[in-house]
């Protein structure tokens, strides 16, 4: 009995960890893709899995500082080697379909170059390495509104242009 909730325990741990404190708000999640017609629902979706075989596994890492300065790390293992990503934060959790995220989630709502950049929004673009591994980071003077931002999407090239390949929901910690 005491095996099987240390399991349960650490299981959990594996899968999201967050501490909030007088210092700020760290939060750590990894997930393993998987196509939305997989049994049983998971939390990292892919579209396209020549780009984003189901098996790859991601990993994304929030910090936001007392001032709100907030710094998200992505790592990802088992995508297409040698291939230019765009990835950027949604707005709502991923789906069945691509577009369930939403839109890009922006710390000035609008939809002119002046809000449509990567910085006002959470871009980490990031080309794989020839073993399909890659990762990126972007920090931002400003933290996420309390449930506004929910979700992780990969996109098949950088920029704001790509499709859709892989989603993975993340509650990220906002702003009370």
């Amino acid at each position: 009995m005491v095996a099987a909730v240390y399991a349960g325990a650490l299981a959990a741990a594996l899968f999201a960890t967050g501490s909030a404190s007088a210092q700020g708000y760290s939060l750590q999640t990894v997930g393993t893709f998987s196509p939305p017609t997989a049994h049983g629902k998971s939390s990292a979706v892919t579209y396209d899995q020549n780009l984003v075989p189901a098996g790859s596994r991601i990993r994304v890492h929030q910090r936001t500082e007392p001032n709100g300065v907030t710094t998200v790390e992505l790592r990802v293992a088992g995508v297409k080697a040698n291939h230019a990503f765009g990835v950027h934060i949604h707005q709502k959790p991923c789906g069945a379909d691509p577009a369930d995220a939403g839109k890009h989630y922006q710390n000035v709502p609008g939809t002119d170059t002046h809000h449509v950049n990567r910085d006002n929004e959470v871009w980490l673009d990031f080309k794989s390495g020839a073993a399909g591994t890659g990762h990126a980071s972007a920090t931002h003077s400003w933290a996420f509104r309390k449930g506004e931002a929910s979700s992780v999407v990969i996109h098949n090239e950088p920029g704001t242009a790509g499709s859709r390949v892989a989603c993975f929901t993340v509650r990220f910690a906002g702003a009370s």
